[in-house]
């Protein structure tokens, strides 16, 4: 028997976590009444050649283009993406972007890895000079699963151990390594397994439905930090805690969260390493999500919007005392110093930094949470919360329970593209919204009223009366 037959037998055997997945049944229906004759052959074609797996192929819809806060698909319907991948910090196609890559392309498109490369250079420099960290030193990856797995050697490295600590439902790639440090079963289970070993895990804080057992936030916290120094101390030998300083869920840390967590890596010899490729560069409404709670790791990991939405990058910043490798290669990929992708990080942060955009984050973060608390009045929203423009509404049968609602969650997201609004699930119930840093209140506005209908007419198609 196959292995996908034998996840087919056994309904719901891969938990849902880090997105919707695309093999429902109501997937299946909102394509058949939404997608039109020529986007269904792209579609049957795109399936033809690429292998399929949750998530990603089979596609949804075809996008024929993108633009600032929107995309649009071959039929010309627009949509606001409050999704993107989390790449569109900047939105998508900004012009200043595209014109320095372009001229990048016509003077330096290439270096070879034994060559240094002026725009890499002022990349490093300007990633040092933004670091949380303080001055640091920088590793460049085209992606965010192979740069974790870059800082995992540099804190094998360092330490001499081997051992990871990382929480259960977090995700930190879908290498074999990056997925090992993960704790999701969709990359995780099945095909990905055996792992790598010394890939420990603990629960993670949460507000609703602790793991640990609380009551709220700040009682959960305690509980996960108390864990946290309970595994280290009786590891004695992890080399690091891997984490994101803000769960991409999203779950805001409570106040202290990650102080205490930063002091019990430092009684016992761990290194701290954030994880903020989703989160990082603005999103959060500051520079970086661990500026919040005041705690710098000793290694933070970026990606996603680095690239400003066109071109993949990531970059592994760290201290300057873990500079330990240079007798071996933890990274050397071909387009480690790639000039051309160097070029669009570094033009990304300047645009970040010149348009006020890590500002705007905040405020009209502020103004969507704002609202999207009012709508707490809607009896389906058991939770909202998020930082910046990192916002979570969580759906459930009981606000009272809070147990979670996956079909009305599923129902919602589809309603919500009839209406022109793009967003993903994660954990099966967290409608979450990401979008770009260059979203205007009005527009932010408008997206939460989208999403108030959508969660309406959901309600309606599945007669929910509560």
């Amino acid at each position: 028997m196959t292995l996908r037959a034998m996840y087919s037998r056994a309904s719901g055997a891969v938990s849902q976590s880090e997105s919707d997945t695309n093999l429902t049944a109501r997937r299946a229906a909102w394509q058949a009444r939404s997608i039109d004759t020529a986007t269904r052959a792209a579609l049957v074609e795109d399936e033809r050649y690429f292998l399929r797996q949750s998530v990603s192929t089979p596609c949804l819809n075809v996008i024929a283009r993108a633009e600032g806060l929107y995309i649009e698909d071959m039929a010309g319907r627009r949509y606001m993406d409050f999704h993107g991948n989390n790449v569109h910090h900047i939105g998508y196609g900004h012009p200043r972007l595209t014109r320095a890559i372009a001229e990048q392309i016509a003077t330096l498109p290439f270096a070879p890895r034994r060559y240094a490369a002026e725009p890499v250079t002022q990349l490093a420099r300007k990633l040092s000079g933004v670091s949380p960290l303080g001055p640091c030193k920088v590793l460049l990856t085209t992606g965010g699963s192979d740069a974790i797995e870059v800082a995992v050697k540099i804190a094998r490295a360092a330490t001499g151990r081997f051992k990871t600590l990382a929480f259960w439902d977090a995700f930190h790639g879908a290498g074999i390594g990056a997925a090992a440090l993960s704790g999701e079963a969709l990359f995780r289970s099945g095909p990905a397994a055996p792992l790598i070993p010394g890939a420990i895990h603990v629960a993670p804080y949460a507000g609703t439905r602790c793991p640990y057992g609380t009551s709220d936030l700040v009682r959960s916290g305690e509980a996960c930090a108390r864990m946290i120094e309970y595994v280290l101390e009786h590891e004695g030998d992890v080399a690091a805690l891997i984490a994101e300083p803000i769960r991409a869920v999203p779950s805001v840390p409570p106040p202290g969260f990650w102080a205490r967590v930063r002091a019990a890596c430092d009684r016992h010899g761990t290194l701290l390493v954030f994880d903020e490729i989703p989160v990082g560069l603005g999103k959060t409404g500051a520079m970086f999500a661990c500026q919040h709670d005041g705690v710098a790791p000793d290694i933070l990991v970026l990606g996603k919007g680095l690239g400003g939405g066109i071109l993949p990058i990531a970059a592994v910043l760290a201290r300057p005392e873990l500079d330990v490798g240079a007798d071996w290669a933890f990274g050397h990929y071909t387009h480690e110093k790639n000039p051309v992708t160097a070029r669009a990080a570094l033009t990304t942060i300047e645009i970040i930094e010149d348009e006020g955009l890590v500002e705007n984050a905040a405020r009209v973060g502020a103004v969507a949470l704002a609202r999207l608390n009012e709508l707490k009045r809607i009896p389906v929203i058991g939770d909202v919360r998020g930082r910046g423009l990192l916002l979570g509404i969580e759906l459930v049968r009981d606000v009272d329970g809070m147990e979670p609602d996956n079909d009305l969650a599923e129902a919602t997201m589809y309603a919500a593209l009839d209406r022109g609004l793009s967003f993903k699930t994660t954990m099966g119930n967290v409608l979450t919204l990401t979008p770009p840093l260059t979203i205007t209140e009005a527009q932010m506005l408008l997206g939460v009223d989208i999403l108030a209908a959508a969660i309406e007419d959901a309600r309606r198609a599945l007669r929910i009366n509560r």
